[in-house]
């Protein structure tokens, strides 16, 4: 798991604020509202819907909102909300290559949003999605059973790729196609997911060993994930787990 990875799951741990907490809920209200437009609002046929919905329930958005959500999808005329699937990408501090992915009714704007952000923190944009892979990854709670164990179930449910244990849960690298697969297979033996999502994995890594530095990079990325358009951002840096430990304290 990558730095930006580990530090995403320790500001989930720690919650959020009321206004943070809206703003997040209209982040993930677009992405049911465009998976259902997509692929009609039956989560059961729709996985990219099924997705959304799960995530959003994993961030506690009551179920009213996510079926306003899903009912807003079928919606047209003024009351339909369209939104364009965009993404940029860019050199951050410390020469970290980072891809913004962002759904936005406004191109021009969502791209001066980013520009100023990579401008203001001393980067600028620039072709890096070379860097990264698309991938499935599967978070799976040890909830106390071997890590051996849960490594073998996934490797045999058609995984590529399995990292070794951190915060009591290994993740799970799929093929962007085999990940509804691979999460069912898991989920029939008994194995349940605590998230299955796509993502923009880094194949290539940048250390971050000092304080400072790594205190300007993830304020760099939060700045990205505060935009409204902005839907993910995904980063090649990685921080030792100790160095996060001193910065999440600092948080707390």
């Amino acid at each position: 798991m990558s730095g930006h990875s580990k530090w995403s799951s320790i500001k989930r741990q720690k919650g959020v604020n009321d206004a943070k907490r809206g703003a997040l809920f209209t982040k993930l209200a677009r992405e049911i509202i465009t998976a259902a437009r997509q692929g009609g609002g039956d989560v059961d046929a729709n996985y990219r819907l099924r997705m959304a919905v799960d995530k959003a329930k994993s961030n506690s958005m009551p179920a009213e909102n996510i079926k306003r959500a899903i009912e807003k999808a079928a919606g047209s005329g003024a009351d339909a909300e369209q939104y364009e699937e965009v993404s940029y990408e860019g050199i951050g501090p410390a020469n970290v290559a980072v891809i913004v992915a962002a759904m936005t009714d406004n191109r021009n704007r969502t791209a001066s949003e980013i520009r100023a952000v990579f401008s203001k923190m001393g980067g600028s944009l620039a072709p890096v999605a070379w860097q990264f892979a698309h991938k499935g990854v599967i978070s799976l709670p040890l909830n106390g059973r071997d890590s051996d164990e849960l490594t073998l179930a996934a490797i045999d449910a058609g995984a590529s790729d399995v990292s070794p244990p951190d915060g009591g849960a290994i993740v799970v690298l799929t093929e962007p196609g085999d990940l509804e697969a691979v999460r069912r297979t898991l989920a029939a033996a008994g194995y349940e997911a605590d998230s299955a999502e796509l993502s923009m994995e880094p194949t290539t890594r940048v250390e971050i060993g000092d304080e400072r530095t790594a205190k300007q990079v993830l304020m760099f990325t939060e700045r990205l994930e505060n935009l409204e358009d902005v839907q993910n951002v995904y980063a090649n840096f990685d921080i030792p787990g100790e160095l996060l430990e001193r910065l999440e304290a600092q948080v707390a």
